[in-house]
């Protein structure tokens, strides 16, 4: 097997958590190979390993002889796996390697042993079950307290198999027959079950359910009073030559539709496993080589841009046949509304959020496809269409948050929000269209882009054109009419229209982009808030009278960060007019708003909340509500795309976001695990999780964050705009400050790719585009402001070209003819 680069920790590894995942299943610990309890959503069992929709086991831990195998000494991530170097045990070296293969509805355990000399071992391996649906919760009606039943243990064929059979108490639950198996392809010499049988974690610390009047939680746990399962051991033989590496396979298969689904899953992942993990590294080597840069001016961002194209692999997930039912956050359980044949999506984060959402798909959408990676984005997108069309009933609202099992937390039609879902809808139908080029995809899912659209306009009690309801900001103190909603709103007529102009649908393009007109030409006086120095957007408006309202929320750069497509009159650019978007950058980079890793979740400054304001002041504005200083890897990742659009690359803008983000997942003095993009960067007022409860912590790996990355250095930098439903793509790079050369290879559009090379050596800006499909091609450079065209060549021959003001500079352009092949742009300025 070819290894994959690695990223490698060897402190405070019990304060770590490692994650590994699959399509089909996932598995979470301690990064010294322990399993504690983790999660709050059920707090304690969002950890172990899971299929998407039930939990199979709390862990598995070995020993040799008579000790147990201690805790790791060194984790390593690599691409698909983790590998945890182990103290030597009675005599023997040992590592572990984890991986969950792709299609597999399970995961393997390879525990690596080495003697010096050649001797048996006894290897026991304990196994402790806890078969859990991804819904219910803790705290939601009804819990987990009442509707978890208790698993059984038993040894069939050598194996361990664990069942959860029944119908919980609840009159709407269903009937259930949930299994787990766990063993290797060597045959016990001793088996036994029972209540326990968690290795060095017995006797468990049992952290007390979650809620209001819960007492104080120990610092780790190993289990939670939800947990009701059971355990099991399979001990060993294993003969040992001296100096030779010997790896034992274990296998965990899962199954919610009874034990033969999980005894061919376990027969299945112990067929091959060295194969299988072969086949998991082979897989994300071909994800690595789509969008391939190469930065000499900023090696930390394009280490960053390789994993995160792992992490969005990563983070690809499906089940079949949920059951969909609406739970109005937690407050009811009816019956299912229907069912899907089957959805795929890309998990929102790791343990607690690995399941389906509209926001964070749809930002994630423009780093997928900046990545290359379109079917699982495509499958995201439609996902939510079937759930919504289900759920909503043909509403056109877009629902906000799906658990695998189907369970629809949030977003149906009765529930408050969230707007601004609808609204970014169409807008990531749009992207994935433009750069693949699939007018199959587009055929597909535009009704429900129309439909969307049709519902946000339906939320406009006052006719002034801001729709209500919840936007991304979950917060007390806003008004009816939210910024982010406002902004996508627009964004989203303006990205329909442009749909429906390639589909010939005249009236909805019409009716589009009369609405984006219309709020374009209100949207700077409605929104602009000038006073107090605040110089930025406000974040709501409250009716009666549309009263601004000023919290200095995160969402204050949706209008800089937010496109729009050509409409009528108006060429495509930022929300924000530039003399308002500079302006409103320049104040989000100061110290009330952006520290050394990132964007604010609500910036400090005067507030009359009872908490005070702990950090600088920019503006005199009295805020109602108190500052967040937590970096949220979604709120930089705007900064950073809002600062690219404006052509502000420098180190001290948008630079700060990218590295920012970047650091997160690199920086060994920030990571929790290395590779992965977290949450919430540590820094701010959260702290960092690795100082938290292991049920009190935010998420460890979290993709949108990636849009942060990807989309700045190919849309950005390299200046890649496809168009490919209409076999068009621009190609206008812009090479950051101080940096001299940036390319890309095989950014991948529709079936084909682009190459990319940008240099620029003082007044001499050169592009250089491959398309590797046939496509007309717009070949350019941005200039700084202030600069003259001397002179210009293509292909070596003369050549005029047009300047095109934008907001991120004066772009030069050249068009060239459909065609394959490498074509070659010179500018000379003065």
């Amino acid at each position: 097997m070819d290894r994959s680069p690695e990223l490698s920790e060897t402190t405070r590894l019990a304060d770590r958590r490692f994650v590994v995942t699959g399509d089909r299943a996932w598995a979470l610990g301690s990064a010294d190979g322990r399993w504690p309890a983790a999660g709050f959503h059920t707090r304690g069992e969002m950890g172990g390993y899971w299929l998407p929709e039930v939990k199979l086991l709390d862990g598995v831990w070995f020993g040799i002889d008579d000790q147990w195998i201690g805790q790791g000494t060194r984790t390593t991530s690599g691409w698909g796996y983790v590998r945890t170097d182990l103290p030597d045990t009675a005599g023997v070296q040992a590592s572990r390697t984890d991986v969950v293969p792709d299609g597999a509805d399970g995961a393997l355990v390879g525990l690596s042993l080495r003697s010096d000399t050649d001797r048996t071992i006894s290897l026991r391996a304990d196994a402790h079950s806890e078969l859990l649906g991804s819904y219910p919760w803790g705290e939601t009606q009804p819990s987990q307290k009442t509707e978890n039943l208790p698993d059984t243990a038993s040894v069939e064929g050598g194996h361990l198999l664990f069942r959860d059979q029944g119908k919980p108490p609840h009159p709407n639950a269903e009937a259930h027959d949930w299994a787990a198996t766990f063993g290797s392809s060597l045959t016990p010499t001793a088996t036994d079950t029972g209540t326990d049988f968690r290795g060095p974690q017995d006797p468990a610390v049992v952290c007390p359910a979650s809620g209001p009047d819960a007492p104080p939680q120990p610092q780790r746990c190993d289990d939670t009073e939800y947990g009701k399962g059971a355990g099991g051991r399979l001990t060993y033989d294993v003969p040992l030559r001296a100096g030779e590496v010997r790896t034992v396979w274990f296998g965990i298969g899962g199954s919610s539709a009874g034990p033969a689904g999980a005894r061919s899953a376990l027969s299945g992942l112990l067929d091959d496993p060295a194969g299988h993990l072969a086949a998991k590294v082979a897989t994300r080597q071909a994800v690595d080589g789509n969008t391939v840069v190469d930065l000499p001016g900023d090696r930390l961002l394009e280490q960053s841009i390789r994993w995160s194209k792992q992490m969005l692999a990563a983070s690809d997930q499906r089940v079949a046949n949920p059951r969909l039912r609406v739970v109005r956050a937690g407050k009811e359980y009816p019956p299912p509304a229907g069912t899907i044949a089957s959805m795929r999506w890309l998990g929102a984060g790791w343990p607690d959020y690995p399941w389906l959402f509209g926001t964070d798909g749809e930002y994630t959408a423009f780093a997928a496809v900046a990545a290359g990676q379109f079917a699982p984005i495509k499958a995201h997108l439609r996902a939510l269409r079937d759930v919504s069309e289900v759920v909503n009933g043909g509403s056109g609202k877009i629902v906000h948050e799906v658990t695998p099992d189907g369970a629809v937390y949030f977003g149906a039609n009765a529930d408050a929000g969230n707007t601004d879902e609808s609204s970014k809808y169409p807008s990531a139908v749009a992207e994935v269209w433009r750069w693949t080029g699939d007018d199959a995809f587009l055929r597909d899912l535009y009704p429900a882009s129309v439909k969307a659209m049709k519902y946000v306009a339906t939320l406009d009690e006052d006719g002034d054109g801001w729709p209500e309801g919840l936007g991304n900001v979950e917060r007390e103190g806003m008004g009816e009419e939210k910024l982010d909603n406002a902004v996508y709103t627009i964004r989203g007529y303006a990205d329909l229209a442009d749909m429906a102009r390639a589909r010939g649908d005249n009236k909805t393009r019409t009716w589009s982009e009369q609405r984006a007109r219309a709020m374009v030409k209100a949207f700077e006086d409605a929104w602009w808030y000038d006073d107090g120095g605040a110089n930025s957007y406000a974040d709501s408006l409250d009716d009666p009278g549309n009263e601004k309202v000023f919290q200095r929320h995160w969402i204050g750069l949706t209008p800089t960060d937010a496109v729009l497509p050509d409409l009528p009159g108006r060429p495509g650019d930022p929300l924000a007019s530039r003399a308002h978007g500079n302006t409103t950058l320049d104040q989000h980079e100061k110290p009330c708003f952006t520290n050394e890793l990132g964007l604010f979740h609500t910036g400090t400054g005067p507030t009359s909340a009872p908490a005070g304001n702990p950090g600088a002041s920019c503006d005199s504005v009295v805020s109602a509500v108190p500052s967040e200083r937590s970096v949220f890897t979604l709120n930089s990742a705007i900064a950073a795309v809002s600062e690219g659009n404006y052509g502000r690359l420098g180190s001290g803008q948008q630079g700060v976001y990218t590295h920012g983000n970047a650091r997160s997942q690199l920086d060994p003095s920030l990571w929790e695990m290395p590779g992965a993009m977290p949450e919430i960067v540590p820094g701010g007022d959260f702290g960092a999780n690795i100082n938290r409860l292991f049920t009190e912590r935010s998420m460890v790996m979290q993709a949108w964050g990636a849009y942060g990355t990807l989309w700045p250095v190919v849309h950005q930098w390299l200046g890649v705009a496809p168009d490919l439903g209409r076999g068009t793509v621009a190609v206008v790079p812009q090479v950051p400050a101080g940096q001299s050369t940036i390319s890309g290879d095989t950014i991948r559009l529709g079936d084909g790719a682009v190459d990319v090379t940008a240099t620029r050596t003082g007044p001499t800006y050169t592009t250089e585009v491959t398309r590797h499909s046939r496509l007309a091609l717009t070949i350019g450079a941005v200039l700084p402001d202030g600069v003259k065209v001397r002179k210009a060549t293509l292909d070596g021959r003369p050549v005029g070209v047009r300047l095109v003001r934008t907001a991120r500079g004066a772009e030069a352009q050249v068009m060239v003819r459909p065609g394959t092949g490498t074509s070659s742009l010179v500018v000379v300025t003065r």
